[in-house]
């Protein structure tokens, strides 16, 4: 049995699992925990899956679970029976309204940065292991993850972002925004240069009493699907009495996905968005396995239910935001998971 077929074992079962390949490697790992057991992340060395805002934070650790890992072989046809999806005009003019409302907020010197986002549903019944394949085989320079735990739901997401990676006291990061589709000529405007450059002096800020000698790269364009990115390598090395749990806080939730000021942009999310975003956005990856730690920020991903998808998409919010141009960006977002539905 495969780690696949033990995952479609494991999820007929109700069983908790996590099958995942990190950024650029064709090694499928998968955590299967021996019980159905709910067990809250603190810091237990183990798989964890945390949410964007007061979630109950999971992790499979590793005293309770079997760990494995193979070659990934991608045996998926080569046909397509991709989802179809059409824009909805009335979810359209409602993020846009919500999009003018945080505009007007920055405006008025409320907060510099907001990260508004939408859920986007799609009732259709998909094979979850071919679709995971696909995924598999179509992002290999993101985190690709199949997550299930019976009492949360079933997640699937191929994620192009890192919250960190730590290893002996040292940490790297990076910081990720700005979006556009991809074409042979990416040309970044003055919007998406302010927005990545909030996203890194948010970081650089949040984690200043935490950390020292800290290096930050020239931004470059980041591929992630059928979009790029502004992306900035950061590392560093945690001070003495800093703990792994204590940069993973200063950093979650990144203004790449709440905003900044942290407290009163995430105040706007919560009073405005009118839905809950459960693990979208929040965290999840390897704590403390192997010596490391190594974590991702929960993007491009969705929840399947039965015969309902949800998938989950946003965009940042600064001064100079369109709202038609960034209902169109989370459009574009979709299509990561869209493409691989099967």
């Amino acid at each position: 049995m495969n780690l696949l077929e033990k995952a479609l074992f494991y999820f007929q079962n109700q069983l908790p699992f996590v099958v995942y390949a990190k950024p650029d490697d064709v090694v499928l790992q998968g955590i299967f925990q021996k019980n159905d057991a709910l067990h809250v992340f603190e810091n237990q060395s183990g798989f964890v899956f945390a949410g964007f805002y007061n979630t109950t934070n999971v992790v499979f650790p590793l005293t309770d679970s079997e760990v494995f890992h193979e070659e990934i072989i991608f045996n998926i046809e080569a046909q397509n029976f991709n989802v179809e999806h059409t824009s909805d005009e009335n979810a359209q003019k409602s993020f846009e309204n919500l999009v003018q409302k945080a505009v007007s907020e920055i405006e008025n010197g409320t907060f510099q940065k907001v990260v508004m986002s939408r859920k986007i549903e799609v009732s259709q019944s998909v094979d979850v292991i071919k679709s995971y394949q696909k995924l598999l085989k179509t992002y290999p320079t993101a985190f690709r993850y199949l997550w299930y735990h019976p009492q949360v739901g079933l997640w699937m997401g191929a994620t192009p972002e890192q919250l960190t990676k730590i290893n002996n006291h040292t940490f790297e990061t990076v910081s990720l925004a700005g979006t556009q589709v991809i074409s042979e000529n990416v040309i970044w405007q003055e919007k998406e240069v302010e927005e990545h450059q909030l996203v890194t002096d948010y970081i650089k800020n949040s984690t200043e009493n935490l950390v020292e000698n800290i290096q930050i790269s020239k931004a470059y364009t980041q591929k992630a699907g059928n979009v790029v990115h502004l992306k900035s390598d950061i590392s560093g090395k945690l001070k003495a009495a800093i703990s792994e749990n204590d940069l993973i806080n200063a950093l979650h939730p990144t203004s790449a996905v709440c905003g900044m000021p942290l407290h009163i942009a995430r105040n706007f999310i919560l009073e405005n968005e009118k839905y809950n975003r459960k693990y979208y956005s929040g965290f999840l990856g390897e704590f403390r396995m192997q010596e490391q730690t190594n974590l991702f920020v929960n993007l491009r991903c969705c929840e399947i239910e039965n015969n309902l998808i949800t998938i989950y998409v946003g965009c940042g919010i600064t001064k100079d935001s369109q709202a038609e141009k960034e209902f169109i960006e989370t459009e574009n977002k979709a299509k990561t998971i869209l493409s691989v539905l099967i």
